[in-house]
């Protein structure tokens, strides 16, 4: 393994990975390569701005760090042996840890046995995994589309609240600002960052979008709507939004807006793609306001960090629209069987473990201490807020939000910030870290903002000595 891909066929250059693949141990010189072949393989042939994306977060931008493996269930190392305490947790789909064996075990043997499904005869596992959320989920929910990502499971629900509403005659979404939904066109849709929006346009007709908390500004949208004769077909909401910053809503939003939608007969569609799965301390966020959606949208988590899988989950009332032809909204690898099997295995360590009863208890903890911080520093922090295990700081510029996640990921802490909101860093770790581990990222924290604190003060006296030269 002394040779770069560009030298090699691809049939070597597929043994090359093999061996890496196979290979439980390095030598400095094959990590070196390793190192090599990956960051010339982003900047060559996947895209070279996700190198510059990650100088931030990179030791003084001089190389970029290459994931290697998974230490222990809430930590990784990288190729040069560094070792990280994971408060990112793949933006919440390590929920019950890296690697965790129960799952694993569960995926190897499906492996052995049939990885994926013939797509003719009936594959049992989507059965069991099916039955299995009906019994989890609130209220009515009791069937299941399967597909690989959260984007897929919003566009199955938009599709799903669009054939069922076709008969009354009603198209339209309401969504809100500050949302994240996938990047995909319908649930691009959906989402409100123009940065994303922008180059896709025209999108999807029939969206809009309002202010996330407000229910007098969604009331006030639905009457705009109902002025020009728009039937609104469905209301779709990140019960917390995460992307967005983690906006935590009033208590009595999430119940205003199920009495409206019952109000106006629209549906509620619920995303709760990065909070359901036990992450804000309960199974899924919304019984914290216990409201019952019509539709529920599932993923990362769901694949317990070794699979991918999403779902999308409604009533029968609302999914009969695709008995008579179940093919008009379907996935070849949707609903696999070594998906299933990890999504069966996860929600047994989820339950067995009783992972969201410890995402609470531990998170409030953790959020205790970031809070504590916060009076400490309120000129580097505007607020701390969570709820579980799914907690934010957001500081009072960007450039202080980039240093901090810097600092951290130089002390061996990975966070980092949304996609919706630059300020905020996100701290979301696997619901098994550990109250030991939780002491020492406080530490880490602590540290870090003590020594951004000193820097602005540095630079605060120097400009205060100059403009005194002046």
């Amino acid at each position: 393994m002394n040779r770069l891909n560009q030298s090699l066929t691809p049939l070597e250059s597929t043994q090359q990975a093999l061996d890496f693949i196979h290979s439980d141990y390095l030598t400095s010189e094959q990590l070196a390569l390793l190192n090599e072949l990956t960051i010339n393989g982003f900047r060559q042939h996947i895209n070279p701005g996700f190198l510059e994306y990650r100088k931030s977060v990179t030791s003084g931008g001089g190389y970029a760090a290459v994931e290697w493996r998974a230490t222990s269930l809430n930590t990784l190392a990288d190729t040069r042996g560094n070792e990280y305490i994971d408060c990112l947790g793949g933006y919440g789909i390590f929920s019950v840890g890296h690697c965790n064996p129960t799952v694993v075990d569960a995926v190897e043997q499906q492996l052995h046995k049939q990885p994926l499904h013939s797509q003719e005869l009936l594959d049992p596992l989507r059965a069991l995994l099916a039955q299995t959320l009906a019994g989890l989920a609130p209220g009515e929910l009791n069937y299941c589309f399967f597909g690989n990502s959260g984007t897929e499971s919003v566009e199955a629900a938009l599709k799903l609240a669009k054939v069922y509403q076709a008969p009354n005659g009603k198209f339209s979404f309401i969504a809100t600002n500050g949302a994240f939904h996938g990047k995909s066109l319908g649930a691009l849709s959906a989402t409100a960052k123009p940065v994303f929006r922008e180059p896709f346009q025209p999108l999807v007709p029939g969206f809009h979008h309002v202010d996330f908390g407000d229910i007098d500004d969604m009331r006030a949208k639905v009457a705009e709507c109902a002025a020009r004769g728009e039937g609104i077909a469905a209301i779709i909401l990140e019960p917390i939004q995460g992307e967005g910053g983690v906006i935590l809503p009033p208590d009595d939003y999430l119940p205003a807006v199920r009495a409206l939608c019952d109000e106006i007969g629209a549906l509620l569609i619920l995303d709760e793609v990065q909070t359901g799965m036990g992450r804000t301390g309960k199974m899924f966020a919304c019984e914290h306001y216990g409201v019952e959606p019509d539709i529920l949208c599932l993923a990362k988590a769901l694949g317990g960090g070794v699979m991918p899988i999403s779902a999308t989950i409604a009533s029968k009332r609302i999914f009969s629209v695709l008995f008579d032809n179940p093919f008009l909204h379907t996935t070849t690898f949707g609903g696999n069987p070594m998906a299933c099997a990890a999504a069966l295995a996860t929600i047994n360590v989820l339950l067995r473990d009783d992972l969201a009863q410890q995402a609470k208890t531990k998170g409030e903890f953790l959020l205790r201490g970031l809070q504590e911080c916060a009076k400490r520093y309120p000129q580097l922090i505007a607020e701390a807020r969570g709820m579980g295990f799914l907690q934010a700081l957001e500081f009072r510029d960007n450039e202080t939000g980039y240093a901090f996640a810097s600092e951290m990921f130089r002390r061996g802490v990975l966070v980092a910030g949304t996609l919706n909101n630059a300020r905020t860093v996100r701290i979301e770790p696997p619901l098994t870290l550990t109250l030991e581990q939780c002491q020492q990222v406080l530490e880490h924290v602590e540290h870090v903002l003590a020594k951004l604190s000193s820097m602005v003060e540095h630079v605060s006296v120097t400009e205060t000595s100059t403009s005194m030269l002046h």
